[in-house]
């Protein structure tokens, strides 16, 4: 019995044994890199054969993968987990150590078991298959695949991106190991022609949001990085958290995109913020748009910039805090941009924007996002459409900021020809808000090249302000309102001051030494001196016209006197000189008229703007006997009518009346004409009395002005109503009822009435 027992163990041994021979040698290869506990881990002298044998007998690597696929799967189903291991990293390093040209069917054996990993409910499992499918991809293949696809790997990442299982730790890491699977098959397929497009919108829809998803999941905790490549170092790596490593992984996404893939891979993105209302808040919207802007190539900035500007068209009638939001983010944008380029997108920038202006302009004064119907119309926050317009004006700015001064010049032309003109020039005019719509229209686009003219620094003023930009700016220092009559005045100052001595003149006061001030004056150039000859008088009379108007205040009259005393150092030759000091002696015989029925404060201020204004010029004309005069009468201001000064009345407050401001206290023309005479001005000039007039030349569309212009107005529209029809352009025919009609006159031979001819 027992010596049958032995032979019988001998027997079945060596049936084993001659059966293990007779294996192909791969799979004996193979099967000997298993230990038989597998906590031992792999057999590293066994997988060196393996590896070595692979090497040397490529025709059977598809064979060793497709063995140890049917290991692998025999091991999961058995849950046999170390073994499962095991035969992962043996297929990691032989697809490390392999290259040869039939890698490709031992590569589909290897993602077929990174699958059969990926479709398993054990954590452990998932992570497993996306650390090697993560290896693998950072593998440059020698030969090309034609029909490997990745549409399960992009949407099992992405799902694991989205995992809510119940452990956070281990939540966080499925999450963290889709994200990494992800960044692999971008890294993968990105450069590999053959492949599926991983850019096409099937693929992008999941990969964006997913990574949206992550990084919105850690708000706030992440710092922007200038440039994409700007990664942590390898210890930091180990110790990144999601959001970290998802923002890295978006700015590699980002940062790979070619020309013709930004779209694919931005419009998920505003997607994504709009399912999650998102763009209210900002703070998200924002952050996301700045690592865009900072990881795509600056030359493709403008294309982001375009679709940002057809979402905030697509989203006219959402509340006011999403399109703010838009506007928000296109700030920033903006921003970025600068070291790049708006591309030649730079008047559908502006032009989208100012319509946006109009729109929210409408929403406000109608209350209704659709004015033509009655039925399911949202309730509209005051509020929020001023934060708006707000938003979409510091926008403009912001963009203009980036462009070269020439562009600036188009796109200050472009906003002045949106400005309405009720019944003249309806170009921006809100249709569905009335006047006060228009009002509001005019007021916004204003402060939109205040935003656009801020900072504006050019050499030649013709070229600034040229005639069909100043006219009709200077057209709107005459209306009644007088908060646009302010505006125009900021415009005016932004423009014309080139050596940033404005902020010197911020308020208006008597300085007795202007060489505190350290004013920056250059001698004018032959352009300065062409634009005012040009422009000088409808400036003056403007300035002029600007004093008089009943419902100027404080800030009027401190901008006037700015003005004035940058025409001075900016623009002034002789000739200027002369016809800036007959105009501050034309605004003190103003003051002092009967025939204006101007209150007291318009008076004192004018008198304090002229006194301030001659003290300033008298020391930029350094002619001794000027300023003693200029000094003598300020000094005799300061004791017997200090309301006359600035400092006065400004400050402390109005006199009781204006009866006996006369003799001393005055400036006296004839006395400057023989001081300013005998240095060599022009006595004759001197001597004459500035008088405002107009030409019709020198306004365009004025709004809001004397009687005489309103008068014009309304001779040549009563002229177009009267006037009979125009002759048919057909010719004198008989219409086969005994009538005839005229025939067609050509142009050059019309008579068109005076008014309409320039």
């Amino acid at each position: 019995s027992p010596l049958l027992k032995f032979l019988d163990q001998s027997h079945s041994s060596w049936v084993c044994g001659c059966c293990g021979a007779l294996r192909p040698r791969y799979k004996r290869l193979v099967d000997n890199i298993f230990p038989e506990d597998p906590e031992d881990g792999l057999v590293k002298a066994n997988m060196e054969k393996l590896t070595f044998y692979a090497l040397s007998a490529p025709e059977k690597l598809d064979r060793i993968g497709a063995y140890l696929s049917e290991r692998l799967s025999r091991d999961v189903a058995r849950h046999r987990y170390g073994y499962v291991c095991i035969a992962m990293e043996a297929l990691d390093q032989l697809l490390m150590a392999c290259h040869c040209q039939s890698i490709n069917l031992f590569v589909e054996s290897f993602l077929k078991m990174v699958r059969k990993l990926l479709e398993s409910d054990k954590p452990n499992l998932q992570i497993l298959g996306t650390n090697s499918f993560v290896k693998f991809a950072n593998i440059e293949e020698d030969t090309p695949s034609y029909h490997r696809s990745y549409d399960f790997f992009v949407s099992r990442f992405s799902e694991m991106c989205h995992s809510s299982y119940e452990d956070p730790d281990i939540r966080t890491k499925i999450r963290m190991a889709g994200i990494k699977g992800l960044q692999g098959v971008v890294r993968k397929t990105v450069n590999d022609e053959l492949q599926a497009n991983i850019w096409d919108p099937q693929h992008m829809d999941k990969i964006v949001p997913s990574l949206l998803f992550n990084l919105q999941s850690g708000e706030g905790a992440v710092c922007f990085r200038r440039f994409p490549g700007s990664s942590p170092s390898s210890r930091q790596k180990e110790k990144e958290s999601p959001v970290e490593l998802t923002e890295r992984c978006f700015r590699e996404l980002l940062g790979r995109a070619a020309y013709g893939n930004i779209k694919n891979a931005v419009t998920p993105v505003l997607m994504h913020l709009d399912n999650h209302s998102l763009w209210e808040g900002k703070t998200f919207a924002v952050r996301c748009f700045k690592i865009i802007m900072y990881s795509i190539q600056s030359q493709h900035s403008h294309l982001v910039i375009q679709q940002l500007l057809g979402h905030l068209d697509a989203n006219s009638k959402s509340s006011a805090t999403v399109r703010a939001g838009i506007v928000e983010v296109l700030l920033e944008a903006a921003a970025i941009a600068a070291s790049g380029s708006v591309g030649p997108t730079v008047l559908e920038v502006f032009n989208t924007l100012l319509r946006q202006l109009r729109l929210s302009v409408d929403f406000e004064l109608t209350g209704s996002y659709d004015p033509g119907s009655s039925m399911g119309t949202k309730i509209i926050k005051t509020h929020g459409e001023r934060q708006l317009q707000e938003a979409v004006i510091r926008t403009i700015g912001s963009f203009a900021n980036t462009l070269p001064t020439y562009q600036r010049s188009e796109v200050m032309l472009f906003i002045m020809g949106k400005i309405p003109v009720p019944g003249v020039h309806p170009a921006l005019s809100s249709s569905c808000s009335g006047p006060e719509g228009t009002r509001m229209i005019q007021i916004m686009l204003l402060k939109s090249l205040v935003q656009v003219t801020a900072g504006f620094q050019t050499t030649n003023m013709l070229t600034a302000l040229p005639s069909s930009f100043l006219e009709p700016l200077l057209s709107f220092s005459l209306t009644e309102d007088p908060e646009v009559r302010l505006l125009v005045i900021h415009i005016l100052l932004s423009l014309i001051d080139r050596h940033d001595n404005r902020p010197k003149f911020s308020a208006i006061s008597i300085i007795s030494d202007i060489s505190v001030l350290k004013l920056k004056v250059d001698k004018c150039s032959r352009q300065d001196n062409l634009f005012m000859k040009k422009h000088g008088q409808q400036l003056y009379r403007h300035i002029y016209l600007g004093c008089k108007e009943q419902s100027s205040g404080r800030q009027h009259y401190e901008n006037l006197y700015n003005l004035l005393a940058l025409l001075s150092m900016e623009l002034a030759n002789e000739e200027v000189v002369v016809d800036l000091i007959r105009l501050a002696l034309a605004l003190q015989d103003l003051a002092l008229s009967t025939e204006e029925s101007m209150p007291v404060f318009n008076r004192c201020a004018i008198h304090a703007l002229a006194g301030a204004y001659l003290n300033l010029i008298c020391q930029l004309t350094t002619v001794p006997a000027f300023c003693q005069h200029i000094h003598e009468v300020i000094e005799v201001r300061q004791k017997e009518a200090p309301f006359l000064l600035p400092e006065d009345i400004f400050i402390e407050g109005l006199p009781p009346s204006l009866e006996k401001v006369e003799g001393e206290v005055l400036f006296l023309q004839s006395k400057i004409t023989e001081v300013l005479g005998g240095s060599g001005y022009n006595i004759d000039r001197l001597a004459t009395p500035y008088i405002p007039q107009y030409t019709g030349k020198q306004d365009w569309a004025p709004v809001g002005m004397e009687e005489q212009e309103r008068e014009r107005r309304r001779q040549v529209v009563e002229k177009f109503q009267k006037a009979p029809p125009p002759p048919s352009p057909s010719g004198t025919i008989s219409s086969g009822y005994g009538q005839t009609q005229s025939r067609s006159v050509p142009v050059y031979e019309m008579k068109f009435p005076d008014l309409c001819v320039y």
